[in-house]
């Protein structure tokens, strides 16, 4: 039996909404529309048993940035084949054709970000619903997919194998039209046809009604942001399949907790109490190291916690060491025991936002929203407000600096890159790694790819024979600190010789 427990409330539809997925209006605006009918509710990931993340990289290229993040169940192979197909057919086509940098001047890189929500997680049903963003020369635009799995059946199925067949889809796509034809002139219902690809993203919310969301430029201009139609549940008898009864049932199973809607007073709430109401995240053995006396170096994971990820944390206590987990608020609110395991063993965990979205290209308002809603995921996480944040890509701005500034958050970047996102030879990794470090260095890792965890263990044999002591990255910097809204890119460098032969051996223990 899995063990599951269903959220509403802003701490996931917040994330639906603002993230890479939908949004109901401009955040430019003052408020939101409302759209209660057409939210739907999310499973939280952590009570589902057998659930890991894979992820899809690419940012040292320099020509594009690429964060691809989807669930992977253990026991539902048909759903991560599914997804697999339909994540790379989306990084097929924007390597395609996101060939030339984006903006008047040219200095913004074409993205393309998938982030992922369980609109339901039963015994009988999982539901997926990816949210995609890609920003090309045609500006930003937002997709959605939703695709089921039927336990039952054991099929994975698109949105319009919720329904029972084209009549079917022929009826919803009326109902639908009718429903459209009351928006306003900004609305065009005949777009609306019986097309399993405009029907890509099908769930239900807590009344069982069918909600329909549409893509960017589908039925709208883009401007206006999701557009979505809630179909109540009486009009859909007779339309559905089995894997379609089983979803709506589990949808209103999740409909026991409040939903709340996203306004711009919200989005100042999550704000304040992502900067307060918790201790700064600290190692528990901070201190242990003196950096000033002893060669010390930061190694640093980011876009985590993966499935190799407590492999990592085994080998780093084998060897004594620390290291600084950069996560993403989406993979922590999959695996918040991981998270709790970093901290307990003397890691720090810290921000690296919620999906991975390249900072510097967006409005400072959904910039900002990136960083609390992941500082507020791993705060729950670990009862503790990370102090560090690792900007994805290592693309930050001005307005970036101010935000950290005002989360109360020093910006990290590196100076030895493992580049083990286009290495597959892990030890063509630990080689780099070695060759580059020196006295308060911080490398530039990540713990989503094999061949980085695999290359650890050497890495850590080759530094400490050097007489390194691995710390993570706030005692570099010793009783000086680290600044909020500051850049740090390395420690200071001093001592430049080894210590003496004991001293490896009693930093390793520390």
């Amino acid at each position: 039996m899995h063990r599951m427990r269903f959220v509403g409330g802003v701490a996931l539809l917040t994330v639906a909404m603002i993230g890479c997925g939908s949004t109901a209006t401009s955040l430019a605006a003052d408020g939101l529309i409302p759209s209660e009918p057409t939210l739907v509710e999310y499973a939280d990931p952590s009570r589902v048993e057998g659930l890991t993340t894979a992820t899809i990289t690419d940012g040292d290229s320099g020509e594009r940035s690429v964060h691809i993040v989807y669930p992977v169940l253990a026991d539902a192979p048909g759903l991560t084949e599914r997804l697999r197909a339909v994540v790379t057919e989306r990084l097929d086509r924007f390597t395609a054709t996101a060939v030339r940098p984006v903006g008047r001047d040219g200095s913004a890189r074409p993205e393309l970000n998938v982030d992922w929500l369980l609109p339901a997680a039963t015994e009988q049903v999982v539901g997926v619903r990816l949210g995609v963003g890609e920003l090309t020369q045609s500006g930003w635009r937002e997709s959605r997919t939703t695709v089921w799995y039927d336990r039952v059946e054991r099929r994975a199925v698109d949105s319009a194998g919720l329904l029972s067949g084209g009549p079917a889809l022929a009826s919803l796509a009326g109902l639908v039209r009718t429903e459209l034809a009351g928006r306003g002139p900004g609305v065009d219902a005949s777009a609306v046809r019986a097309d399993a690809r405009l029907f890509d993203s099908v769930g239900f919310n807590r009344h069982g009604d069918l909600v329909v969301e549409f893509d960017d430029y589908q039925v709208a201009a883009g401007s206006l942001g999701r557009v979505a139609v809630a179909v109540p549940a009486g009009r859909t008898e007779g339309l559905l399949s089995p894997t379609g009864l089983r979803a709506r049932a589990a949808a209103v199973r999740a409909g026991r907790l409040p939903v709340s809607t996203l306004t711009a007073e919200s989005i100042k709430a999550s704000i304040k109490a992502a900067a307060a109401g918790k201790p700064p995240a600290r190692s528990t053995r901070a201190g242990t190291v003196d950096c000033a006396a002893v060669r010390c170096v930061a190694l640093t994971f980011d876009d985590g916690p993966g499935p190799a990820t407590g492999e990592l944390l085994d080998a780093l206590a084998a060897r004594g060491a620390r290291a600084t987990f950069f996560v993403t608020g989406s993979n922590a609110v999959a695996r918040p025991d991981l998270l709790g395991r970093m901290s307990r063993e003397g890691h720090l965990v810290a921000n690296h936002t919620w999906s991975h979205r390249d900072l510097a290209s967006l409005p400072p308002g959904r910039a900002a929203h990136q960083l609390t809603r992941a500082q507020e995921a791993i705060g729950q996480a670990i009862g503790q407000a990370p102090t560090l944040v690792r900007p994805p890509y290592g693309s930050a701005g001005a307005g970036v600096a101010e935000a950290a500034r005002g989360l109360g958050l020093a910006v990290v970047g590196w100076d030895v890159d493992a580049l083990d996102a286009r290495d597959r030879d892990p030890r063509a990794v630990a080689r780099r790694v070695a060759a580059g470090v020196r006295p308060g260095s911080i490398v530039l890792m990540h713990d989503v790819h094999r061949p980085a965890v695999e290359a650890v263990p050497e890495i850590l044999r080759r530094l400490s024979a050097e007489g390194y002591a691995f710390v993570t990255v706030p005692e570099l910097f010793g009783s000086a600190g680290m600044r909020p809204g500051q850049t740090y890119r390395s420690g200071p460098a001093a001592p430049t010789a080894p210590p003496t032969p004991a001293a490896p051996a009693a930093s390793a223990r520390s």
